[in-house]
């Protein structure tokens, strides 16, 4: 072969070593210091995260050689590709998902005009294909050098997260910090993990709080993982560690669709009966009308065997929330918690429960209400802060909601909180009770303290009286049988019957359509 013959081969060669050596100069980031830097905070890079995220050989990268074009105060001589975010998409247990992962080695993830195209791109595909979409918050917020062009990506990612709710599901991973406008965007999608000790979220941080309140208030103590999980609702789901966050992201995944045109993926059940204990469901309600129990031990013994994972465990916690699967279906579960305020129906439970409800809603997953509810909290602070509004949203919720939905009555259904936990009047499908159950507008002796007033004052013994009109009052209107008698309880089983009668019920209402009325959308009571 003739020099000439090797000419087109070599100068090919150098075209692709070219390649090679800008592709590994995009892998690096910010580079090996700040990689180092970025691990001794006990934080994995954005590639990292990738890797452990998506499915094995998976990920494709678009957007990799993207840089910042304008002149920028102090960053011109230095244009990282990638611009600060690495996007594309993989899969995630074998189906396809779209992924932004912020670098927080380059210019501290902050997002500028390139940053913020390569994520709207990335959002774009994933509405276009109806996929998931995953985004990894590791940023200081607007890029400060790009001025209001910053300040306009964030707006345009703002608008494609709300044009995407409801139509396929975005989940938020906060791996670092999240500050100023960045918040609104996971605040907007469906579920938002944070990782302890390591990420936090506030709309203004500690030195301007200290500056215009003179409080004292740590980066941690303002918007942690902690803070967020217990006081404000914020986040969703709580992790040890950047591992445990983005293994739990595919732990979720598995119960979604792909996009709310799509049922949510069933998986093969082997029958798990045995993992039923019949006598210790049928004895786990306590004799005792006001003696608590964990509605965890109900969830437990009627799902599939190990089969829950929980939303907002730390925040209202008198309601559970989370999915689970019977019988290999998908399953959204709603649960007053007696252990926890006798189950009452406060604002935060509220709440809770209203966006949880909607998001299984907006995917195609069926509900499954598991009540134990004397009603709603009494007080001045729950009154002045807007009970009625809060509670509201969950009565709402329900009624609006078009999926399956059951519910068990386990023991107390008490007042306006019985026809706001999905009563057969505001559309459940199926309703059932336990023969523990006890259905009236209250417990026994609050209404007996109001019927029969007149007869208790006149009493010779007033305990003994009203412990006789307890028992009239829970014989004649605190059971299941009235409301049965009446089609508003459609079954009393025994506890022991409940997965059964459960999964046959999914089974039947597995084709429900509800055509709703005509109209732009709905005023839910914000």
């Amino acid at each position: 072969m003739s020099d000439a013959d090797d000419a087109p081969a070599s100068a090919h060669r150098q075209l692709y070593d070219e390649l090679q050596q800008r592709r590994e100069e995009a892998a690096k980031g910010g580079g090996e210091e700040r990689i180092e830097r970025q691990h001794e905070k006990d934080k994995l890079t954005a590639r990292e995260r990738l890797d452990i995220l998506l499915d094995d050989g998976s990920f494709e990268e678009l957007g990799t050689f993207v840089r910042h074009q304008e002149s920028n105060f102090g960053l011109d001589e230095n244009r990282p590709y990638g611009d600060g975010v690495v996007t594309g998409y993989g899969t995630v247990h074998g189906r396809l998902v779209y992924v932004f992962s912020q670098d927080f080695t380059v210019y501290g993830g902050s997002l500028g005009r390139a940053h913020a195209d390569k994520i709207v791109n990335i959002m774009e595909k994933a509405l276009e294909n109806g996929a998931p979409l995953i985004g990894l918050n590791d940023s200081g917020g607007a890029r400060i050098q790009e001025g209001v062009k910053s300040l306009g990506g964030y707006a345009d990612i703002f608008k494609l997260n709300t044009d995407a709710s409801g139509v396929i599901p975005q989940i938020s991973a906060v791996m670092g910090p999240c500050a100023g406008g960045a918040v609104y965007s996971p605040a907007i999608t469906d579920v938002t993990f944070m990782v302890e000790e390591t990420s936090y979220m506030f709309v203004t941080g500690p030195h301007v709080v200290k500056t215009v309140t003179q409080e004292d208030v740590t980066a941690g103590e303002l918007g942690g993982a902690t803070t967020h999980a217990t006081k404000s609702g914020v986040s969703h789901v709580t992790c040890k560690n950047d591992v445990d966050c983005l293994r739990r992201i595919r732990t979720l995944l598995r119960y979604l669709p792909q996009n709310c045109e799509e049922d949510p993926p069933r998986v093969p059940c082997e029958e798990v009966d045995s993992a039923l204990d019949p006598d210790a469901l049928d004895a786990l309600v306590p004799e005792a009308p006001n003696k608590p129990y964990d509605m965890h031990d109900v969830i437990t013994q009627i799902t599939d065997a190990e089969d829950f994972f929980e939303i907002q465990p730390d925040f209202g916690e008198n309601l559970i929330t989370g999915f689970s699967r019977m019988g290999g279906r998908p399953v959204g579960i709603v649960a007053n918690q007696p252990a926890v305020l006798a189950g009452v129906l406060d604002i935060d439970a509220s709440v809770k429960g209203a966006r949880f409800v909607r998001f299984c809603d907006a995917f195609n997953v069926p509900l499954l209400v598991l009540e134990d509810v004397p009603g709603f909290l009494p007080g001045t602070d729950q009154e002045w802060n807007g009970i009625i509004k809060e509670g509201a949203k969950l009565l709402y919720a329900f009624c609006e909601a078009t999926v399956p939905r059951i519910t068990v009555i386990t023991r107390k259904a008490y007042g306006g909180a019985y026809d706001v936990m999905n009563s057969t009047h505001i559309g459940g499908d199926l309703n059932f009770a336990w023969s523990t159950a006890e259905v009236a507008v209250m417990g026994p002796e609050s209404a007996v303290d109001i019927i029969y007033r007149d007869e208790l004052e006149d009493a010779d013994d007033r305990e003994a009286a009203k412990d006789n009109f307890v028992e009239q009052y829970r014989d004649a209107f605190a059971t299941p049988y009235v409301a049965a008698e009446y089609g508003y309880v459609d079954d009393v089983i025994k506890p022991s019957e409940t997965r059964e009668r459960l999964i046959r019920g999914f089974d039947m209402l597995e084709n429900k359509v509800v055509n709703s009325p005509p109209k732009k959308h709905g005023n839910i009571p914000l």
